[in-house]
């Protein structure tokens, strides 16, 4: 459910407090708040938001003639995939640099009167938000936008026409040139809105990309890509399991959560020491999402706890828990008893509940004492690392959560020692 976020008029005050004023024409007037965040087909002399930082006031200047370069206002001997390169690692790199980009494309996404320059600046914004957060106080300014596009399909078509019939009255070749190209292309700007809007919720929360390595072609291809053919990471189990019916349609399980599994054994996981604690190198794991993603796994993994840590990530970035939000109180309510923590589970809607019992009995294989004298990871810490990825607290409140992060472990372990998973073996 989409929760709205801050009003307009807060908008328009977060604006007039943190823009950086521009100035125009020889008695430098300040340009209107309405101006400065409009579509601008020229450069920019200083960055959008106030900064007293030299080098983020040279760079983004810098970076709104690449953020014109990938929408196709300005001309450039990159393709659109280095430009998009260009733009995200320098954000990444540099944090201070990541309010000026979305600001720069909240200006250039705002009457904007080509449909195609318009969705490529959706698109960019969509890719961004796959690498790096805004900062928490310009997320809900973010938010708020992006939340004002969700359904706006007919109101951007309609606000194209005004400025095409506006400009046409006092037509230059130039004008005449940008008029030429407001056909049509891309997707619809609710889409990239609705993605942008679920993507921003999800990286404020784990702060987008982690690891030293610097973002790379294929990771930007792959952030495109999702707009259209959402990430098996992040999803719900429904849509899992909806788009591998093509390919695996008689599996009842998803197919990434059987594959990650069955590696982190298959490399001798249940012998390791630590698994499932120690992470995996994070730049390996980010290279193995990439891969899982276009369901392959490569034959080149030496090293359990690159797979372990992202079945990990996996349950952690479902859309929705493994156990749904409604049998929270239900589990933290039982988690000393035995008998009921086991009927939960029961209750469960179908595929939730073969996903957990498959979790499980992945886990009971760890928990036998034969392993756990190599592992050093007796059912307590197996409860501990993998509860926070099943369930989640909904509550703002700490001692809220510090209290129900041992009930959570519990409910697990109590899943752990007694639920009878035998039914699973060989399930696909």
């Amino acid at each position: 459910t989409l929760r709205k976020p801050i009003s307009q008029s807060s908008m328009a005050d977060w604006a007039s407090k943190n823009l950086n004023m521009h100035t125009q024409g020889i008695f430098r007037r300040r340009i209107s708040i309405s101006n400065m965040l409009s579509w601008n087909g020229g450069s920019i002399k200083k960055p959008m938001l106030i900064t007293s930082n030299r080098t983020i006031k040279k760079e983004a200047c810098e970076m709104f003639k690449l953020v014109q370069s990938y929408m196709g206002d300005r001309q450039t001997r990159m393709d659109r995939n280095h430009v998009a390169l260009v733009t995200v690692t320098k954000c990444w790199s540099m944090q201070g640099l990541r309010d000026e980009l979305y600001i720069q494309l909240i200006r250039q996404t705002t009457d904007n009167m080509c449909y195609r320059s318009l969705a490529w600046g959706w698109e960019l914004m969509a890719i961004s938000l796959a690498f790096f957060s805004p900062s928490p106080k310009f997320q809900s300014y973010l938010e708020g936008y992006i939340y004002r596009h969700l359904d706006s399909d007919e109101n951007i078509a309609q606000r194209i026409k005004e400025l095409v019939d506006l400009k046409n009255k006092k037509i230059t070749k130039s004008r005449k040139k940008r008029k030429q190209n407001t056909e049509d292309e891309g997707l619809p700007i609710s889409t990239y809105a609705k993605y942008c809007y679920r993507k921003l919720q999800k990286v404020a929360v784990t702060g987008g990309k982690k690891g030293l390595r610097k973002p790379t072609v294929e990771e930007i291809t792959h952030a495109r890509n999702a707009i259209v053919t959402p990430s098996l990471f992040g999803s719900s189990l429904e849509e899992i399991m909806l788009r591998q019916q093509d390919l695996y349609p008689g599996h009842k399980l998803p197919w990434v959560q059987t594959q990650l599994s069955q590696q982190v054994l298959a490399l001798g996981g249940e012998q390791t020491e630590g698994i499932f604690r120690i992470p995996g190198d994070i730049d390996e794991v980010n290279a193995l999402k990439l891969q899982v993603d276009q369901w392959r796994i490569p034959s080149s993994l030496s090293d359990p706890n690159i797979p372990a840590s992202l079945l990990k990530l996996w349950y952690r970035e479902l859309e929705e828990p493994v156990i749904p939000q409604q049998f929270y109180k239900e589990c933290i309510s039982n988690y000393e008893n035995p008998d009921a923590a086991v009927a939960v589970v029961q209750l469960l809607p179908e595929l939730n509940r073969l996903v957990l019992c498959y979790l499980i009995h992945f886990l009971q294989i760890f928990a036998q004492p034969s392993n756990v004298g190599r592992t050093k990871m007796d059912v307590n810490n197996l409860a501990m690392v993998m509860a926070p990825n099943c369930l989640r607290c909904q509550s703002d409140d700490p001692r809220v959560i510090f209290e129900n992060t041992r009930k959570e472990m519990s409910f697990l372990r109590m899943l752990i020692v007694h639920l009878d998973t035998s039914f699973i073996k060989g399930l696909v």
